[in-house]
């Protein structure tokens, strides 16, 4: 019998699109008729009840009457395999106008048609035409349903309900139920799915062989983020998310594009909102530009910054594809929102004085976001020269630039990793926040302020990607150090924040935000194998998957890091903002500096900056030689030494 089935099926398949329909058509035709048979014989309790002449020709207009209305609603074109609950609707108004057309043909015939019958007629019509094709649906959807993946989706919201209906018509994964919050729908319906409570999600992992968990979780919904991340840890089986709404509004991602845990999630803590008028007040309407538009923290800026509605968004880039990627981005945003803000993208570098004012100037640039900067701790450790030029001598370059084009706000971008640095990037954006700060106080046409934060999860060069990418190779996972921990914030939480604090700058202030407790990395590398589903592999456990190699400290690199240089911070408006009281140097020191830099750098020498470094007040040290490669290959000597002669007050560069 199942063979003969599988032979109808298999038959059936390799028909014609129209001879399908052909076939739809014949079933329909019978099943109205042996509607019809079975709603008179049942009402006169007769199962050798033949119809009369009349009642004959009643029938043959109902059926053809039926199959016409079922055609001009479409129910035809429908592909079986994939028709869908929408298709009930059809079915039922379909079987409605059937019924009538059954009482208004015995009316206009005058033959008996007995009020009961048209309403049992219709009910064997719709169990007929809409049972067998959802059963035949079921059918052939079966051996499929059975090869997907079984899923549960955590979150009962829209995004939850969306991701069901995608992964229902998609081919990789089954939805086995959903993870609610709210107590009281443990053990309900949703879409015909089962609900389980937050607290019995092992137990709905171990009923329904779950495979995967897909987070659905609202963006604006209050959740226990770290209390479920520490419940979905105990699992050992992969986590996943869905793209956040602001992704789908924009167009960069589907609600069926899963991928790995979002930063936020392993974050395990909820952003903290900014205080969107003071920080709407700074931004409508004006003229915004942005340095560094297309890297991590430049492109989250630039993102936030166009939805508070902008006079213009100048897009300032040295990279081109970063440039046009962001560009294509803001455009798509700017127009599925209708914000009309308009967007001009700038390639230049930050090192170029003349290219920075001409274009300040020609936008009329009203505010700053200066983001441009090498960030990665051992790359600048390597590249000493283009560090100091682009972190430090770029931030000058750009600032005397804003001056000089009558910008009235100027926020740069710090790190943690500027409060007694250990690194070159650290002294390099430690000088630059001096600079700033002696700006400041040379002129007051233009307010320079600083925001200083740590590590952001996620960005380029973050652990994360890094961990993620090791843990899909099949490990082993590296960290520096087993004690080493850092500050994280997540990149959308920390421009937030920037925007909040350049709000609120007067001249001259270090604004460091309040990063939480601090994240251990091992810990960090722990949550993550875990979270994907894997085990660690220990001398204890080496049955375990992946493996975590401590690979020691890099050069300037620190086991802690610190967000201020004192001990006496001062409070702001915002509880996640701090302004640091720091030590301040003159323009005339400050220039001195630069002036010794400058002349280092030209003549290529990496041992004079690390000694002006060291002379600076900025509580520079280093335990370990130089490690720039250009230097190291020509074993310290200068590689050009007709520079030297060059003269020392031509320090400002103008290209």
């Amino acid at each position: 019998m199942i063979k003969l089935l599988n032979s109808l099926k298999t038959f059936l398949f390799e028909l014609p699109r129209t001879q399908k329909r052909f076939v739809s058509v014949f079933a329909d035709i019978l099943f109205i008729s042996l509607a019809l048979w079975a709603a008179f014989s049942l009402r006169f309790e007769n199962l050798a009840w033949l119809p009369s002449e009349k009642q004959l020709t009643v029938f043959g207009l109902t059926v053809v009457t039926s199959i016409f209305t079922f055609a001009r609603l479409g129910l035809y074109r429908a592909v079986i395999r994939y028709i869908s609950e929408k298709a009930l609707m059809v079915m039922i108004t379909g079987v409605l106008v059937s019924a009538v057309s059954l009482v208004l043909y015995g009316y206009l015939f005058q033959t008996l048609v007995p009020r009961s019958v048209p309403v049992i007629y219709g009910a064997f019509v719709f169990i007929l035409v809409a049972g067998t094709r959802f059963g035949f649906r079921a059918a052939i959807n079966r051996p499929r349903e059975k090869a997907k993946g079984r899923v549960l989706i955590v979150g009962t919201g829209s995004k939850a309900l969306q991701l069901l209906s995608a992964l229902v018509q998609g081919t990789e994964y089954r939805p086995m139920g959903f993870v609610s919050f709210d107590g009281s729908k443990h053990k309900t319906l949703i879409a015909g799915m089962q609900v389980y409570g937050v607290g019995h999600i092992q137990r709905a992992v171990r009923e329904q062989g779950i495979q995967r968990i897909f987070l659905a979780l609202e963006d604006d919904g209050r959740v226990d983020r770290k209390g479920l991340i520490k419940r979905l840890e105990e699992l050992s089986v992969p986590v996943q998310t869905v793209p956040s709404m602001s992704e789908l509004v924009a167009g960069q991602a589907r609600i069926n594009d899963i991928r790995d845990l979002d930063v936020e999630d392993l974050l395990g803590r909820d952003p903290v909102k900014p205080n969107i008028a003071i920080v709407a007040a700074s931004l409508y309407k004006k003229v915004v530009m942005v340095t560094g538009a297309g890297g991590s923290i430049g492109s989250e800026l630039c993102r936030q910054i166009i939805r508070h509605k902008p006079k213009a968004l100048v897009l300032f880039e040295q990279s081109e594809y970063a440039l046009y990627s962001m560009e294509r981005e803001l455009r798509n945003v700017n127009q599925i929102e209708g914000l009309n803000v308009d967007v001009y993208p700038v390639l230049g570098s930050v090192c170029h004085h003349r290219r920075c004012e001409r274009v300040m100037k020609a936008f009329g640039v009203q505010v700053v976001y200066h983001a441009a900067a090498y960030k990665h701790v051992p790359l600048v450790e390597h590249n000493v020269i283009e560090g100091v030029q682009n972190n430090l001598f770029g931030t000058w370059h750009a600032a005397e630039a804003a001056i000089d084009a009558g910008v009235e706000r100027f926020v740069l971008i710090s790190t943690d990793k500027a409060v007694r640095p250990t690194n070159v990037m650290g002294a390099t954006k430690r000088l630059a926040e001096l600079v700033l700060q002696g700006l400041a106080g040379r002129q007051k046409d233009t307010v320079f302020s600083m925001v200083r934060f740590g590590n952001v999860l996620g960005s380029s060069g973050s652990v994360v990607p890094l961990f993620r990418d090791q843990i899909r190779d099949g490990g082993p996972v590296t960290v520096t150090h087993p004690d080493i921990t850092r500050y994280f914030m997540t990149i959308p939480e920390a421009s937030q924040l920037v925007l909040q604090a350049g709000a609120m700058g007067c001249g001259g202030e270090v604004f460091v935000l309040d990063m939480g407790e601090p994240v251990k990395i091992a810990d960090l590398a722990r949550k993550m194998i875990r979270l994907m589903g894997l085990t660690e592999k220990t001398e204890e456990h080496p049955e375990g998957d992946i493996s975590v190699v401590y690979t020691g400290l890099r050069p300037g690199e620190k086991l802690f890091e610190e967000l201020m240089i004192g001990d006496d911070p001062q409070g702001t408006p915002h509880p996640r903002i701090m302004m640091a009281h720091e030590m301040a140097l003159s323009w005339a020191e400050v220039e001195k500096l630069l002036s010794r830099l400058g002349s280092a750098s030209r003549s290529f020498d990496c041992g004079k900056i690390i000694e002006v470094f060291k002379d600076a007040a900025i509580g520079y040290s280093s335990h370990h030689d130089i490690e720039d490669w250009v230097w190291s290959e020509s074993s310290g000597e200068v590689l050009d030494a007709t520079s030297k002669n060059a003269s020392n007050n031509n320090v400002r560069v103008l290209y």
